[in-house]
């Protein structure tokens, strides 16, 4: 993953979509209903990205992830632990992508 350019959702798509069969996640938040409010999770790490049950353009099909849109995800690159990927972060929650580098 290149650090040097400013991450955008087009960047995060098509990072997905290259990497779709190989994508790893971690949701370390996530919004609650029932507290209305965003509350960190119980996930211990990283596991393989499966499908949504639901697929919408605001998961692009993946279960964990929810992107907001009109700019208001916020995207940041990672390099550490043999893993390269984007971490993104917005109202909703947050949660990595990644891949073995």
């Amino acid at each position: 993953m290149d650090t040097s350019k400013k991450i955008t959702l087009a960047t995060f798509k098509s990072f997905v979509k290259k990497n779709r069969d190989q994508l790893l996640i971690n949701v370390g938040s996530s919004f609650d209903g029932m507290t209305d409010c965003v509350q960190s999770t119980n996930d211990s790490g990283f596991s393989a990205a499966l499908n949504s049950d639901t697929p919408f353009s605001n998961n692009l099909g993946i279960a964990g992830v929810w992107l907001v849109g009109g700019s208001r995800d916020y995207f940041s690159p990672i390099n550490e632990n043999g893993l390269s990927g984007i971490r993104a972060s917005n109202c909703c929650g947050s949660f990595t992508i990644a891949v073995r580098a």
